[in-house]
């Protein structure tokens, strides 16, 4: 099979029908062999019986459904296990991606050698806000990841299958798949610029809170992309660091001392100054954060994922 086509999808009964259609029609003129697959997130409306009556009429379409609501990253998640595409394609169900871009995706994929090409959005139809903070928000992103995409979080992107087979999609890291791609080994990552589409039917399902959730994901694919299997690396050499301040500035107060007691001179408590006690709590911190970082390395030697290694190619074996 040619594409396996993911969408997640929660509350948008209006548009399953039509954007289903959309990508039938434009997959069989371009004679692509193509699934599609729908993940209903626990939505409230009939989205779901819709989704029924169009698996029941196309075979193509496969359909899932969570009991509740568990977020976007879940909902591709579960998709990406059931792919059998050679390339996978996600995008959102709300008619805003256009389907007419999947002809030249998998061309990039399939031709040009492209691990994973996500969407760039240039022209986008979104209220001014969700366009700004999105802008604040990728600058950010590429400063912190070296990754030079404009649009990390563009719902339209596209696969290799072996890429959505090997990277676990939690939490709300559906914004950082690419960080997560080439942290797995997959270091051709390219950009297409996409045609984007106002918003047909409904609300849009994101609030000013995915602002802030997207910098505090930053940091959490940020440590464990860098430290997930060596936390030692990160808590040890900053524990190491602050105990070692802090002791520097306690034998600081404990050499003044000396110096005036051997010049017979009356040498103040060293409890009387500030700094040892600044000097205390700096080498407690330090300890603490050793020991952190000890037993985060306890805590990884007791994962199954500790020796899990990609393997891209295989001779003789």
């Amino acid at each position: 099979m040619d594409l396996s086509v993911v969408i997640p999808l929660y509350n948008e009964e209006e548009s399953i029908s039509e954007l289903t259609e959309w990508i039938e029609r434009v997959c069989v003129s371009a004679n692509i062999s193509f699934e599609i697959i729908i993940i209903d997130d626990g939505s409230s409306d009939s989205s779901w019986e819709r989704i029924s009556e169009l698996a029941a009429a196309r075979k193509f379409i496969r359909g899932i459904r969570f009991r509740r609501n568990y977020g976007k990253a879940a909902a591709l998640h579960t998709g990406f296990g059931q792919a059998a595409g050679d390339v996978v394609i996600t995008m959102d169900a709300d008619l805003q991606d256009s389907p007419g871009e999947i002809p030249e995706l998998i061309r990039m994929i399939k031709e040009d050698g492209y691990d994973l090409v996500s969407g760039w959005k240039k022209k986008r139809y979104d209220p001014f806000i969700k366009r700004y903070t999105s802008r604040i928000y990728n600058g950010t992103a590429r400063l912190a990841s070296g990754i030079r995409l404009h649009d990390f979080n563009c719902g339209l992107k596209a696969y290799r299958n072996d890429v959505v087979k090997s990277i676990e999609v939690y939490g709300e890291m559906h914004r950082y798949i690419p960080i997560l791609a080439r942290e797995a080994g997959f270091l051709n990552i390219g950009e297409k610029i996409v045609e984007h589409h106002p918003r047909k039917y409904g609300d849009t399902k994101y609030g000013p809170g995915r602002f802030v959730k997207g910098y505090l994901d930053l940091l959490t694919v940020g440590f464990i992309t860098r430290f997930g299997k060596n936390p030692m690396h990160l808590f040890g050499s900053l524990g190491t660091v602050m105990f070692l301040i802090g002791f520097i500035m306690a034998a600081c107060l404990g050499i003044r001392k000396l110096v005036f007691v051997s010049r017979g001179l009356r040498a103040p408590l060293v409890t009387d100054s500030a700094y040892f006690y600044i000097a205390l709590t700096v080498m407690i911190i330090g300890s603490i954060l050793f020991l952190t970082g000890f037993l985060g390395e306890l805590i990884n030697r007791t994962s199954t994922e500790r020796n899990h290694y990609l393997l891209k190619d295989k001779v003789n074996l």
